[in-house]
């Protein structure tokens, strides 16, 4: 059964759905040095708005994007729900150690964000919270195409979200070595570590049956995916990508594609050294000439939610056949085709990549939409 796109709800630094992809084809960046807690010192950051984020606002604001870009009416019963946060309501918690008020701890459970977005479009189908480190973005999104698949549901909302910038979050990747000091600049030389980034996407997912039946607009097919696990170190990925391909693979014999078939490829690309390069090596082996950017030069590391959101802007990439640009690279030490600047390319099929903290890969394929 094929499934389909046709609602994306969108919130990041760079803005909402519309102004996020219109400033990302500019080349702009929405992170600037902050300092939100002042026992931790200024650094680079992508804040949506003045002051860290909550997780259910940002959630509720993706969703009622999503419903209104799907061109669909709330209560949505037969909905089924797949929302993922790598961190959910870790700021919360973090805050209930200082000030235990345990009133609405039950509201802040790792679950929780998915059920929030159930109740705000009334969905009574299943409801799933995957967490996968940056692969659950993702991960959701499958999991949602293999719910319409089997049959269990016709229309799926589908998505990660993340409000991750708390003072244990920060420390631990100050700790980790993994925190830039000036910026994110993906692939380049120059690049010094990751910028946390908050913010998150959601879909909505039908069989072609359900969004024919409505006319709905599709902004590009559910090909296939394919995940796979390094058991090989807690942060660094596997020297060799071996389990990294192996997802790849999957994700291309599930899609019925070849590697010269892909157009465009949405790497990772966190900005940090080790797995830049290693991303870098992976990508010249299989796809040499293929064009490839990072989007998180502009919008930060929204960790467990950068999956979604590279799946939402390459959506907007097929529906406009336009490259994203590679926000932040300068000049790179690798021989790959590196999207600097936007520009107009024929789009058919599309590879999202997501490389999580355990060695979790999720790769996703998408093609482009009936018109």
């Amino acid at each position: 059964m094929e499934v389909v796109v046709t609602g994306i709800g969108l919130v990041s630094a760079l803005g909402m759905l519309e102004t996020s992809w219109r400033r990302l084809k500019a080349g702009e960046s929405a992170i600037t040095v902050r300092q939100p807690f002042p026992e931790l010192s200024p650094r680079p950051l992508a804040l949506v708005g003045a002051i860290p984020s909550y997780l259910t606002p940002l959630i509720e604001k993706a969703v009622g994007e999503a419903v209104v870009d799907a061109g669909l009416v709330t209560p949505l019963p037969e909905f089924s729900v797949v929302l993922g946060s790598s961190r959910s309501y870790q700021g919360e918690w973090e805050q209930l150690r200082n000030n235990p008020n345990l009133d609405s701890w039950l509201d802040t459970l790792p679950h929780m964000g998915a059920i929030v977005a159930a109740r705000q479009i009334g969905a009574t189908g299943a409801i799933l919270a995957p967490m996968a480190a940056c692969a659950t973005g993702i991960w959701a999104i499958a999991q949602a195409a293999l719910l319409i698949q089997t049959g269990q549901s016709q229309q799926v909302l589908a998505g990660a979200v993340e409000a991750p910038i708390t003072p244990l979050t920060l420390a631990g990747f100050d700790r980790m070595g993994a925190s830039a000091k000036t910026g994110c600049y993906p692939f380049d030389k120059a690049r010094e570590g990751l910028v946390l980034g908050e913010g998150g996407a959601i879909l909505v997912l039908e069989s072609l049956a359900s969004a024919q039946q409505r006319q709905a607009r599709i902004y590009g097919k559910i090909s296939g995916f394919g995940f796979s696990a390094d058991g090989y170190h807690v942060s660094a990925p596997e020297v060799g990508s071996k389990s990294a391909i192996a997802a790849i693979q999957q994700c291309l014999d599930r899609s019925q594609l070849h590697p010269s078939d892909i157009d465009y490829i949405h790497a990772h690309g966190t900005s940090t050294p080790l797995n830049d390069r290693n991303e870098a090596q992976l990508i010249q082996s299989l796809f040499p000439q293929v064009p490839v950017s990072s989007t998180k030069g502009a919008t930060g590391h929204t960790l467990g939610a950068s999956g979604a959101l590279g799946v939402a802007f390459s959506l907007m990439a097929l529906q406009e056949q336009v490259l994203p640009p590679c926000v932040g690279l300068q000049e790179t030490e690798f021989n790959l085709n590196l999207v600097k600047k936007a520009d107009s390319h024929p789009l058919k099929h599309i590879l999202c990549f997501s490389f999580g903290f355990g060695g979790q890969n999720a790769v996703l394929a998408l093609t482009e939409g009936w018109k």
